[in-house]
């Protein structure tokens, strides 16, 4: 479904940094992308271009000087190439009956080169992001430092704070169908902006974002191609701390305590009396009209 750009919320800005502080553009140096060929790994996929890892780990000298050039050359043009927006879609099983395709994960094999690139992105915002604290302490998903078990840990910590008091705790636990593909992307632009991620930056992801096409590959077969009007893509790079910026106002205005883990969300509050239920359940509804907005 076409996103609805007629009455995009404008959210309230996360950023309040001087404007020479805001993220406007790159640029990065031969050495940056010869330690990031370095890291690829050679065991990985290759996406739909052909191009496989281990060819670039193995011809990092003869080709890490023209692909920074092409690197430089997209942020400073805020373009991505077209074989750079192209993936192959590989349906994960996650759970229930194998024969309902709503049951199985869209994962993205994208272009190894342009998975490099997205990498550059995401450092820069990440340490954007990281430098004025922008982030909820509420998510714990793609974020450094944190994870899965850090998200349990401190929400049981709160559970049992509240437990030995004695006092009675509700928790309620949240997930949003296929958040990932259902991402607006002009919205998600408007956040990256009050974020403070602006310029050519914003402008190059807005180009990554648009005019995607993907087909499914089961067993050597793929489908035709189709375009992608939302969502970011599962299996790429930048796609996570996207997804993060985009649900990172998720909780305001709720009272209950928070945590998250991606789109993976769990409320808790305590309830003593009936006000405190509908406190809850307003918490539960702010959450539910958002998700619509």
């Amino acid at each position: 479904m076409a996103e609805d750009v007629r009455e995009i919320p404008k959210p309230e800005p996360s950023f309040v940094g001087d404007k020479s502080e805001e993220l406007l553009q790159i640029e990065v140096t031969l050495e940056e992308v010869l330690e990031l060929i370095e890291k690829l790994n050679r065991n990985k996929s290759l996406g739909p271009d052909g191009i496989h890892p281990r060819v670039l780990k193995e011809l990092k000298c003869e080709i890490a000087e023209l692909l920074t050039m092409v690197c430089n050359l997209s942020f400073k043009s805020a373009t991505v190439l077209s074989d750079w927006k192209i993936a192959n879609v590989t349906p994960i099983f996650k759970k229930g009956s194998r024969g309902d395709p709503g049951n199985y994960r869209p994962v993205s094999l994208m272009s190894v080169p342009g998975k490099l690139v997205e990498t550059i992105v995401k450092n820069k915002i990440g340490r954007h992001i990281e430098k004025h604290k922008l982030l909820c302490k509420s998510q714990h998903g793609f974020c450094k430092g944190r994870s899965c078990l850090t998200n349990l840990l401190e929400f049981l910590e709160g559970v049992n704070k509240h437990v030995n008091k004695g006092d009675p705790g509700d928790i309620v636990y949240l997930d949003f169908q296929k958040a990932f593909d259902k991402v607006p992307h002009q919205r998600l632009l408007c956040k990256l902006n009050c974020h403070g991620i602006r310029g050519k930056i914003l402008s190059w992801t807005e180009n990554w974002l648009k005019d995607r096409e993907q087909r499914v590959g089961i067993n050597g077969k793929f489908s035709e191609w189709r375009g992608v009007t939302s969502g970011v893509p599962q299996g790429s790079v930048l796609g996570p701390i996207l997804f993060n910026i985009f649900i990172n106002d998720l909780e305001k205005g709720v009272n209950s305590e928070v945590a998250k883990f991606a789109d993976d969300t769990k409320l808790l509050k305590i309830v003593k009396t009936k006000a405190d239920c509908e406190e809850l359940q307003k918490d539960v509804t702010k959450l539910s009209d958002g998700a619509t907005k």
